[in-house]
């Protein structure tokens, strides 16, 4: 279920498609009409993130409006925190409240990769098309919303060069054991190699 402010800014969205707003006032005129309370403040945030702009009439004044469905990943590339794949499926992490304006705008920009995708209220699960492979999904999305790399798991880290290996294990009823179990038993010391009290002397018959 999307987060409060993911739906007024879904709100938001729809009064500026369908009505022309000139003030953030009559904004939020509109907004406690449809239902959602917001003060000016909060009101300037969300026209921040869904990327509104004022446009000049050619009559005078102006109003505010969104960007068309080609501009929206670019607008929203801020709210990207990271992207990660599995074996089956792309991973995008958002600023909270994020995610249900970042998939929408992923499915409408009909990116060929792109089967479909599932929002929260800060994740996404996006399912490849086809033979699209997970982490080839997550390079390109990564590329379109600006992330620095898309991360997949992470593989087998490999030894430094001239790095001993570990002591092979081999399996135990007790659990696993190093290669070198059970140890060797030490010899006790000889005769030859007895330690002497210091300060005594053997006698000798």
């Amino acid at each position: 279920m999307a987060s409060i402010p993911s739906r007024r800014r879904q709100a938001v969205a729809r009064i500026l498609r369908t009505r022309r707003i000139g003030t953030q006032e009559e904004l939020l005129a509109a907004l406690f009409e449809a239902g959602h309370r917001a003060t000016q403040a909060t009101l300037s945030r969300d026209l921040a993130r869904l990327g509104a702009r004022r446009v000049s009439r050619p009559e005078g004044g102006a109003f505010y409006e969104l960007p068309g469905p080609g501009d929206d990943l670019a607008v929203l590339r801020g709210q990207i925190a990271a992207i990660s794949a599995n074996g089956s499926l792309a991973v995008i992490r958002t600023s909270p409240g994020s995610a249900s304006a970042v998939a929408r705008a992923i499915d409408l920009a009909q990116v060929p990769e792109v089967l479909g995708t599932i929002a929260g209220d800060d994740t996404i699960f996006v399912a490849p098309a086809g033979a699209v492979r997970p982490r080839r999904l997550a390079a390109r999305l990564a590329e379109l919303l600006g992330a620095t790399s898309a991360q997949g798991a992470r593989a087998p880290s490999r030894p430094a060069p001239g790095a001993k290996p570990g002591p092979s294990l081999h399996r135990h009823r007790g659990g696993a054991r190093p290669a070198s179990w059970p140890p060797v038993a030490t010899p006790p010391p000889t005769a030859a190699h007895s330690p002497r009290w210091p300060g005594r002397r053997s006698s000798s018959r």
